[in-house]
C-alpha cells in the first residue's frame, strides 16, 4: 500500500488591488450595484489600447448577482467575502477606485490603472457595486461544481472511478520504473464502497489526509468493519480533485497508487468522495479501496 502521496492541490488565485484618489467633499453617497459591469463589457469589446499598446477585444463577462453582493472592506480577504456571498471561485480579483462622482468617470480611471486585469481572459464573470465614494469591480471565474452536485449519489462517482480504472487496466503500462501487463477488469463491491465512503467523509470532517484514520484504523480494519472478508486489501487516497477522472489521473501519475490500480491480485473495488463542511470552498477527499475476497 503506498503512503499518503497526494497530487498537487489546485488552489484558487484570489487577490485584490486598490488605488485611492482624492476624496470629494465628505457627504453620504448612495450604494449602487452593477453599474460598472456594462461599462467593463463595453470596454472589453473595444479596448483600443492598454498601457500604451494596442489591445485585442475580449469576450464579454457574465454579470453575476452574487459578485455584486460581495463587500470587500479594509482587512477583508476576498475569499472570505466570496464565501459569504455564496460564490465558489477558481480565480477572483477585485479592483476599486475612490473619488469619481459617476460610473463613467470611475470606468475611465479603472481602464487607466487596471486595463490588463479588466481585459484578462482568466475571468468569465463580473459584479460591481458602489459604496460611498468607492467603486468596486469583482472579476471571477467560477469553480467547477463539487462532485456532490454532479454526482449527488456518491456511488455514481465511485462507479465512474471504477470505469476509469478498468480502462487503465485494459492496457499494459509502467508505474514509475515498474512495468505492468494488462489486467482483468475489477467489479464493484458495495462493502468496499462503504469503507471508502466512511474514510473519505472522516478525512473531510476532520480535515486530515492519511491512510491511518483518527481512530487508528487502517484500510484493512475499515474493510472488515464494512463487512468485507478479505484476502488482500489496498487503498488509494487523494484530495483536491474536482472529478473522478481527475482523481484517477492523479493516481496513475503516482507510481505507488498506479501499482495498486494495475495489481492483478485485486478483483474488486469500491470508491467514494467526501466534502468538507464548508461546501462552497470545500476540499474534496477521495478514497479507493481494492480487495480480493477470501
Amino acid at each position: 500500500m503506498p503512503g499518503p502521496q497526494s497530487p498537487a492541490l489546485r488552489r484558487a488565485l484570489l487577490t485584490a488591488a486598490a488605488t485611492l484618489l482624492a476624496l470629494p467633499s465628505a457627504h453620504a453617497l448612495p450604494t449602487q450595484s452593477d453599474s460598472l459591469a456594462p461599462l467593463v463589457n463595453a470596454y472589453r469589446a473595444n479596448p483600443g489600447s492598454c498601457d500604451g499598446f494596442p489591445a485585442a477585444p475580449a469576450a464579454p463577462l457574465d454579470q453575476q448577482p452574487a459578485l455584486a453582493q460581495v463587500r470587500i472592506g479594509a482587512g477583508t480577504f476576498i475569499e472570505s467575502a466570496l464565501e459569504r456571498a455564496g460564490y465558489a471561485a477558481a480565480q477572483a480579483q477585485a479592483v476599486y477606485v475612490t473619488g469619481p462622482e459617476d460610473a463613467q468617470a470611475a470606468m475611465n480611471v479603472l481602464a487607466q490603472k487596471y486595463c490588463k486585469v479588466l481585459l484578462s481572459d482568466r475571468f468569465s464573470a463580473i459584479g460591481s457595486y458602489r459604496e460611498g465614494a468607492t467603486w468596486t469591480v469583482v472579476l471571477a471565474r467560477p469553480a467547477p461544481p463539487l462532485p456532490s452536485a454532479t454526482y449527488p449519489d456518491w456511488r455514481e462517482a465511485g462507479r465512474a472511478i471504477l470505469d476509469e480504472v478498468n480502462t487503465a487496466r485494459a492496457s499494459a503500462r509502467s508505474c514509475g520504473k515498474q512495468a505492468f501487463p494488462a489486467a482483468a477488469p475489477l467489479s464493484w463491491n458495495p462493502a468496499l464502497g462503504d469503507a471508502a465512503l466512511a474514510h473519505s467523509r472522516d478525512m473531510a470532517t476532520g480535515r486530515y489526509f492519511s491512510h491511518r484514520a483518527k481512530d487508528g484504523s487502517q484500510a484493512t480494519d475499515r474493510a472488515l468493519r464494512a463487512g468485507y472478508s478479505w484476502r488482500r486489501v489496498g487503498e488509494n487516497i487523494a484530495f483536491g480533485q474536482r472529478s473522478p477522472r481527475e482523481a484517477v489521473e492523479g493516481w496513475l501519475n503516482s507510481p505507488g497508487h498506479c501499482a495498486n490500480i494495475m495489481n492483478r491480485d485485486f478483483t474488486e473495488m469500491g470508491a467514494a468522495y467526501g466534502v468538507t463542511p464548508e461546501r462552497q470552498t470545500g476540499i474534496i477527499y477521495w478514497t479507493q479501496v481494492f480487495g480480493a475476497p477470501r
